[in-house]
């Protein structure tokens, strides 16, 4: 069981950590490469928009192969897509292989919860919370450790230093192959839909969950800076992100310890619901460290309601469904949090009012306290289901 954990961790981390080593080198690759602000921004959502369209191939990828092979072919992909964004340097090897390397991603997401449910059938939130782990401190490593440690290593080499994690994630596929075993799940194989059914009125209550944790921290992620800007608080613009970062990892370990059935509860997802507005109004109305301190709530809330819709397809779905159920709502979520991010920023350029900014925040709010008692009723249904086998 230990080492099942310590392989869906360490595979956790490759989710973003690639993704998040690119925003400390762009100021760098912006110069050598003479992007404009426009290039910079595709380059920075390229990914995004990939993950959106792209993570029902992961599901194909699954019911074609199996979880383990799926696992090992999209760990490869990363690790070499993203050695390959430096070479040249050239602006057409760096968007080809970054868009390679977003795919790769894409197919690896659906893996995690199948193999939550194949690896710990009883024990799916604390797979869960382990893989949801790995993903955050994936964020954390990549971001922090680029420009102190990294760089230095490759004499200040941003095309070697993404060469350096792409090596991380290939040894990360190396351990899977020795040590990931030879089952794959045949039996749900023979069986599995791999396209989603998006008639499901339970595939979306579940899409729709995700987008509200993702609305709320990629929102808080870019409009918090200039917010801050606007509101003559720049100094607070590194605390705020950092803050609202490390908020998310006490998140995943909650999930690790606290049942599901309390974590779904409609009282918990009330509460949660009430205290996400009560910290974006400190933010909003008091800002300075007080503001800071809301938003480790925000970023807490981010991590509590994305792991929860990362834990409900393993207990939900029908054997042999999870791959394709998690694979569409990883299309529902991230398409309209993209497409949100940027309505919320239309809204800010013809009200002039930077609050707006934020409604994407106040939607999680209304999501939360309508979809989470109904996800969270089925998940409790479910599980002791799944422990009464």
């Amino acid at each position: 069981m230990k080492l099942r954990l310590s392989l869906l961790w360490l595979a956790g981390i490759d989710l973003r950590l690639t993704l998040l080593a690119l925003p400390p080198v762009l100021p760098a690759i912006h110069r050598d490469l003479h992007l404009n602000e426009a290039g910079v921004a595709a380059l920075s959502n390229l990914p995004v928009l990939t993950l959106a369209g792209s993570s029902i191939f992961g599901s194909l990828l699954v019911a074609r192969l199996g979880t383990r092979r799926a696992m090992i072919v999209a760990l490869w992909i990363i690790a070499l897509s993203s050695s390959l964004r430096g070479i040249g340097p050239s602006i057409v090897v760096l968007f080809a292989m970054t868009f390679l390397m977003g795919l790769g991603i894409a197919l690896l997401q659906p893996v995690f919860p199948t193999l939550s449910r194949e690896w710990f059938s009883n024990r799916v939130a604390l797979a869960t919370a382990v893989w949801s782990n790995g993903l955050l401190a994936g964020e954390a490593l990549g971001a922090s450790l680029t420009l102190p440690l990294v760089l230095p290593l490759v004499g200040g080499s941003w095309e070697k230093s993404f060469g350096v994690w792409g090596i991380s994630v290939a040894l990360v596929a190396v351990i899977v192959m020795l040590f990931a075993g030879r089952g794959d799940g045949h039996a749900d194989r023979a069986t599995a839909n791999w396209f989603p059914n998006f008639r499901d009125e339970r595939l979306w209550e579940v899409g729709i969950l995700q987008a509200a944790a993702s609305l709320t921290y990629f929102g808080a992620n870019t409009f918090i800076p200039d917010y801050l800007h606007a509101n003559h608080q720049a100094q607070f613009v590194g605390p705020a992100l950092a803050a609202l970062n490390l908020g998310q990892l006490p998140a995943s370990f909650a999930f690790g310890l606290i049942p599901i059935r309390i974590l779904s509860h409609w009282i918990t997802c009330t509460v949660m619901a009430l205290l996400l507005a009560v910290a974006l109004a400190i933010f909003l109305v008091y800002g300075g460290w007080l503001g800071v301190a809301a938003v480790v709530f925000i970023g807490f809330w981010g991590a509590y309601t994305l792991i929860l819709s990362f834990a409900l397809p393993p207990l939900v779905a029908a054997a042999g469904d999870v791959a394709s159920m998690s694979a569409g709502a990883f299309t529902i979520g991230y398409s309209v949090a993209f497409v949100m991010s940027l309505l919320s920023g239309a809204i800010w350029d013809l009200s002039h009012i930077s609050a707006t900014a934020f409604i994407p925040v106040v939607l999680a709010v209304i999501i939360l306290i309508v979809i989470g008692p109904r996800l969270g009723a089925a998940a409790h249904v479910a599980e002791k289901a799944h422990r009464g086998r």
